[in-house]
């Protein structure tokens, strides 16, 4: 077991306590309050994304978000290290105390507020220019792996150990968070 000190656990405590009211803030004017139940709704959603003309992604603090290819990356990556694991943790005690007091303010509320264009921490870099129709093809490729696949699944980064429906309400969260910072400029 890791040791750590007062001052360590301190930070860390006052983190467990602190973490809903950040997370859940949104400092850009744009975000619509998209819900889903199953990565299906999810899924629907993003089709209509991809068929727009013209989209405009809303980043914190105003800035321009990520474009749609390179959130189904990112959310690919998260739903394919879930199966496989993440390549960095938060520290534990993280994990067992601001990580699952900021999943459970998510799933009481049934929605999610992160940092839209901040990467999974230790995850590959995802690449500006990633093609639509390779990304499209990655998220439904390892959605269909995690809903077929009934092996055990690795610990969140931040959240720790998931049952397989915390961890699905976990993806569709995240898929929902991302997706309602996208603004369908033309249809």
């Amino acid at each position: 077991m890791q040791s750590i000190g007062r001052r360590a656990f301190l930070k860390f405590g006052a983190i467990a306590v602190a973490a809903p009211a950040p997370l859940t803030a949104c400092s850009s004017g744009f975000q619509r309050e998209l819900r889903f139940n199953t990565f299906q709704q999810a899924w629907k959603e993003f089709e209509r994304l991809a068929a727009a003309r013209e989209l405009r992604s809303h980043g914190p603090d105003g800035k321009s978000g990520w474009t749609l290819a390179q959130i189904a990356s990112h959310c690919a990556q998260s739903i394919e290290m879930s199966i496989g694991g993440f390549p960095e943790l938060r520290h534990a005690l993280f994990r067992a105390t601001a990580g699952r007091v900021a999943f459970a303010v998510f799933s009481a509320r049934g929605s999610m507020s992160h940092d839209v264009t901040e990467p999974i921490p230790g995850a590959p870099a995802i690449a500006a220019d990633v093609p639509l129709g390779a990304a499209t093809k990655r998220l439904h490729a390892v959605i269909a792996v995690f809903e077929e696949d009934r092996g055990p699944l690795r610990p969140h980064f931040a959240y720790g150990a998931l049952s397989r429906p915390a961890y699905t309400a976990a993806h569709v969260m995240h898929l929902a968070n991302h997706f309602s910072r996208i603004e369908v400029v033309r249809s």
